[in-house]
């Protein structure tokens, strides 16, 4: 690699670790998303162009930010309301101009709220009145440094449909006058539960791929988990995002036992768990624990973190504690009522109990509405079915679930599972 190659990979490298405060610090100046975005990157063109030539600052991050803001402070001046702007960016600019003769602006007079922009930030691209789907583009985009085309990759949507979700999202920011601002007090638990659900969609669209050939994208887990540790982070005492965190952490430690070398998916009771990172269960663990120490109720996310930590502190399917797993989703199901859980409890009621009394519960949930189209119902159906020796309809499951999901991989093992129920010949 040349010079000018490793300084571009530097600029990369330091835009995907930098944007998002940036974008944070610019979008509190401008009060537009949008034009916060487009100020970043002018200010990455501008290192392009620079850098290379003079060579990487010792502070590359503070560069863009103080390069951005400076342009920020140029673009609120020639707005009509100059002067309340101005005081609101509240700095003067000529205390720069030594700093910048030697090529690196000063920028120990900068407002000191980086931590609470990113905050704001967060809020505003997980807002309500924005789709999940836009949600969850912009959030990445934004907080997660990812390109479009990055984004595209990882949902395997077109480019351009990704492309016109975050044009449409910003655009429906700035016509609906989102505030830049913490949610009050009243609003705030209503608001982070916006935020976690766009956090935990982006993980577990890696961790079980809805569509596609492969069945894990680790890429987006590890953008959620990243997600969640700066969440973690900036709100340290609530209980649901330290939850999140810990159920993350927890799943995402199974990650290296889930497929097989040829990337084909293992079940959790046919997983090797020496496989299991070790690291991530011990960072799950101590989130569940800062979880535990708050002194609220535990909601859903610390709950199914809960459950979760059952299976990493086991050292095998028989060693599990069933009975607590299915304890642990009467009480979800407490929290938030949903047919799925009621189909995961069959599940952990089947392990405990007998797969006949797993079977009553799965049977009852055949007629919901919701679960008309859920692969996991006929596969559940279909384990249980198996256990019971009924390998006829247990076939007739498995060949429904394949039928059913549009994960190439998923399928594959669902009509594996089928001709293992064929009577031997």
């Amino acid at each position: 690699m040349d010079d000018h190659e490793a300084t571009r990979a530097a600029i990369e490298t330091v835009w995907r670790i930098e944007s998002p405060r940036l974008i944070a610090a610019l979008a509190r100046i401008t009060g537009d998303v949008g034009a916060a975005e487009e100020l970043a990157q002018d200010a990455l063109v501008i290192a392009l162009e620079q850098w290379p030539v003079q060579g990487v600052p010792d502070g590359p991050g503070a560069w863009l930010t103080a390069t951005a803001k400076h342009r920020a402070v140029d673009l609120v001046r020639r707005r009509v309301r100059y002067d309340q702007k101005l005081r609101e960016v509240g700095r003067d600019m000529e205390a720069h101009a030594q700093a910048e003769a030697y090529g690196e602006p000063d920028i120990d007079a900068m407002d000191d709220h980086i931590g609470d922009d990113l905050l704001r930030l967060i809020f505003i691209a997980c807002h309500p009145v924005l789709s999940a789907e836009a949600r969850a583009a912009l959030t990445l985009r934004l907080i997660g440094g990812l390109t479009t085309h990055e984004i595209a990759r990882a949902f395997l949507v077109p480019e351009p449909t990704i492309a016109q979700r975050i044009v449409r999202a910003k655009r429906t920011l700035a016509d609906k006058q989102i505030p830049f601002e913490i949610p009050a007090p009243g609003e705030l638990t209503g608001r982070v539960a916006s935020v976690l659900e766009v956090i935990y969609l982006i993980f577990n669209e890696g961790y079980a791929a809805t569509f596609g050939a492969d069945w894990i994208r680790p890429e987006l887990c590890a953008e959620a988990l990243r997600l969640g540790r700066v969440l973690a982070g900036l709100m340290p005492r609530q209980v649901e995002v330290q939850g999140l965190v810990a159920l993350m952490e927890l799943q995402a430690s199974r990650i290296p036992a889930r497929t097989g070398p040829d990337g084909d998916p293992i079940l959790l009771t046919d997983q090797d768990r020496l496989r299991w990172d070790r690291l991530l269960i011990r960072r799950g663990l101590a989130a569940l624990g800062r979880a535990e120490q708050i002194d609220a109720a535990p909601g859903p996310y610390a709950v199914q973190a809960e459950i979760a930590a059952c299976h990493a502190r086991a050292g095998s399917v028989k060693d599990t504690d069933w009975e607590r797993v299915a304890a642990l989703y009467v009480v979800l199901a407490h929290l938030t009522p949903s047919p799925v859980v009621e189909l995961n409890r069959a599940v952990a009621v089947g392990m405990a109990y007998g797969a006949a009394r797993g079977l009553e519960i799965a049977d009852t949930l055949t007629s919901q509405p919701a679960l008309a189209g859920y692969v996991q119902l006929p596969a559940v159906r279909g384990d249980l079915l198996a256990k019971l020796g009924r390998l006829d309809e247990a076939r007739a499951e498995f060949t429904r679930a394949a039928a059913l999901t549009r994960n190439d991989r998923e399928r594959a093992l669902f009509e594996a599972r089928a001709e293992a129920c064929l009577p031997e010949p």
